[in-house]
């Protein structure tokens, strides 16, 4: 099995960095097309890099999902700068992959507001409860009801009985690199299991019901350490097949941020 998402094959094509994903991308909703996870953590990986300065980071980031991202075949991603500024700066990256003429088009974005950085240490504070110790948490192992797939590339712990208690609360862990023979930023590692929010969260039996998100929105108030990734989420349903996930973020010191996602739910 790899030990990546995804392998760098050209970083000067044209069309942006070009990659290779591996099976470790492919989505539990159908194997031909990615998971999100993976997809958000390398717009945020682009997002980082683009004209970095020192002294600042992305506070929020807005990825919006165009349609299914596929799991085969190449894909290309790259960034741009649309307003720079000394103390506020937004920028925009884009995932493409091979259309049906086979001309790479748009399958992913998001946006990233990038904040000037100053000492505010007087001023920490969060009222989120932070969770239970990873040592509590249960591995429910997943992965043995999949071909190689994303839930393959995760040490996962959960604290609450999935689709029981409301909120869900479970910590991850990536095992593998985003991109092969790099390391994780934190940032990079805390996109890699942010969309899982919707299905902690959920209430919903998979045998029944899909829930597909279309976006995922995330505020970071702090930049996570370590290598756990804590989620609270829950995930609430209208009457008309539309549904939203609101979430808190942590790492094993206390909440970093939120994450907000619309769900699109259909019968089965």
């Amino acid at each position: 099995m790899s030990d990546c998402y995804y392998e760098l094959i050209d970083a000067a094509d044209p069309a942006g960095e070009r990659f290779a994903p591996t099976d470790l991308v492919r989505s539990t909703w159908a194997a031909t097309m990615q998971h999100a996870a993976p997809v958000s953590a390398l717009l945020v990986r682009a997002l980082e890099r683009c004209r970095h300065r020192t002294h600042t980071r992305l506070s929020r980031v807005m990825v919006d999902l165009l349609g299914p991202v596929p799991a085969d075949g190449d894909c290309w991603v790259r960034a741009q700068l649309e307003r720079p500024g000394r103390q506020i700066e937004l920028l925009h990256a884009e995932m493409l992959a091979a259309g049906p003429d086979g001309t790479p088009r748009p399958v992913a974005r998001a946006s990233g507001w990038r904040l000037q950085q100053t000492d505010t240490a007087e001023l920490v504070s969060t009222s989120a409860q932070p969770l239970r110790p990873v040592a509590e948490g249960h591995d429910p192992d997943f992965g043995k009801h999949w071909d190689p797939n994303y839930l393959h590339s995760l040490d996962w712990r959960w604290l609450t009985k999935p689709l029981r208690e409301s909120p869900g609360e479970s910590w991850l862990r990536p095992t593998v690199d985003l991109v092969k023979g790099e390391s994780m930023t934190p940032l990079q590692r805390l996109f890699a299991v942010a969309d899982d929010a919707n299905g902690i969260g959920t209430k919903i039996d998979t045998r029944s019901w899909t829930f597909l998100n279309t976006d995922l929105v995330v505020h970071v108030h702090r930049i996570p350490a370590g290598d756990w990734i804590g989620i609270r989420a829950e995930t609430n349903y209208g009457p008309d097949g539309i549904g939203t996930t609101i979430g808190t973020l942590f790492d094993e010191a206390g909440a970093v941020g939120g994450i907000q996602q619309s769900v699109l739910v259909r019968r089965r």
